[in-house]
């Protein structure tokens, strides 16, 4: 395909974009890893499509409003990176489009108090409780609010969990093998916190010390995939100030974290933080790599035989490439069988704050990801992601299913009977 990008006016922008549209030749093989083109149909709802309309908007042959719908549909979830045989890098494209589209865009009162909303309390834990409190409160009046905030009211948990604060260093078992610095993660404090003590639980079983920064935050991939870059690099050069730097490793359990941490070079492109954010991405990894590079205990095993289900988190199997380290510590597991299910690789409709940002596509994808679960027999789902987790969690029970969701973390710890283990 042929490009008219001035890359004068659009800088990296437009590059990227001029090497994008170079690379990609409209083969198709994304069509079917698109979860919007599954469900909807539409040729501008698909990958290949969405590049055709940035490539108008950028070459002036259409305005960014007629795009943007098209656009704003987009998971993010990078299937069709891994179903591409050319190498897009889609990805590199999407995030600074979305940037570049939240400088010029005018969204609706409604939609604009609830991106500010999201984005101003969901990357704070403390912000986030508060904001859960006051919306069980509104839910007497729910059916009066607009449509967007009436669905944020839907998405909230009954209750939260007791706050369970996380220690600044807890120590290995025994020899220490590893030390290592752990993202405690934003929403998943609130609203799963027994998946960090889970981990730093297992981490400390096979002789891990983890440091756990008190004043860390948000690693920044809400607002970095929202288009917010400048919010996401004041998060991110927090973190980068904070974190130690004498760690083996800097671990995450959450899919859509840690893609967002080794994204930190793009967003850190060309300024001084660059070589800092470059170094600091080659540290990531999720729980699940550094434990199957490291080699684990073999656990006890499950009480009773157990058929499980295996959900890949987006961000984990597309974005990083992460597929079989999960699947190889489960398989230590005595009892435990995991299930194959049709559409495995298709997203479940969480996609970070996309279940907030465009809820009817969220639900339709949720349900339809536990349908084909269902149809494998699966006993419990396991999955890598907090924002999988919540999504998989609600959907089961809106279909009168009570099969439990854990993290790949929980489940080990279980295996290892630990007395303090919370599932």
């Amino acid at each position: 395909m042929q490009h008219n990008i001035p890359a004068e006016k659009f800088g990296s922008l437009g590059q990227t974009m001029a090497l994008t549209v170079s690379t990609c030749v409209h083969c198709g093989f994304c069509l079917p890893a698109c979860p919007t083109y599954t469900i909807l149909g539409e040729e501008m709802d698909s990958p290949r499509g969405r590049i055709v309309l940035m490539k108008s908007v950028l070459e002036g042959e259409i305005e960014l409003e007629e795009a943007l719908p098209y656009i704003d549909r987009c998971l993010g979830c990078l299937g069709c990176v891994t179903a591409c045989p050319s190498g897009v890098p889609y990805g590199e494209l999407l995030i600074p489009f979305r940037a570049y589209a939240q400088q010029q865009r005018s969204r609706p009162l409604v939609d604009a108090l609830s991106h500010r909303l999201v984005l101003n309390t969901l990357p704070y834990p403390d912000r986030f409780r508060l904001a859960a409190r006051a919306g069980r409160l509104a839910r007497p009046i729910q059916g009066l609010l607009p449509g967007k905030l009436r669905d944020m009211l839907d998405l909230l948990p009954d209750n939260l969990p007791s706050a369970q604060p996380l220690p600044e260093f807890y120590p290995a078992n025994g020899k220490r093998r590893a030390r290592a610095v752990m993202l405690a993660g934003c929403v998943q404090q609130n609203l799963a916190p027994e998946i960090n003590w889970a981990t730093l639980r297992v981490l400390a079983r096979n002789g891990v010390e983890v440091v756990i920064p008190a004043g860390q935050g948000c690693c920044g991939a809400l607002a970095m995939h929202s288009g917010e870059m400048e919010l996401a690099r004041q998060q991110a050069r927090h973190n980068l100030q904070i974190f130690p730097q004498d760690v083996d490793v800097i671990l995450t359990n959450a899919a859509g974290c840690g893609s967002g941490m080794k994204e930190y070079p793009l967003l850190f492109k060309d300024t001084e933080w660059e070589d800092q954010a470059i170094a600091f991405a080659a540290k990531v990894q999720d729980v699940s790599v550094f434990l199957d590079r490291l080699g684990i205990e073999a656990p006890s095993g499950l009480p009773a035989p157990l058929k499980a289900a295996y959900h890949d988190a987006c961000h984990l199997a597309h974005a990083q490439g992460v597929t079989e380290p999960p699947r190889r510590l489960l398989a230590h597991i005595p009892n435990l069988e995991l299930v194959s299910f049709p559409e495995a690789d298709l997203c479940c409709g969480s996609a970070g704050t996309y279940n907030l940002e465009q809820p009817e596509l969220a639900r339709r994808l949720g349900a339809r990801k536990v349908c084909n679960i269902m149809s494998s027999g699966a006993e419990a789902v396991i999955t890598g992601n907090i924002g999988c987790l919540v999504q998989l969690r609600a959907h089961l029970a809106g279909a009168g299913q009570t099969i439990p969701v854990w993290h790949t973390l929980q489940l080990l710890d279980r295996a290892y009977h630990e007395q303090n283990a919370i599932l």
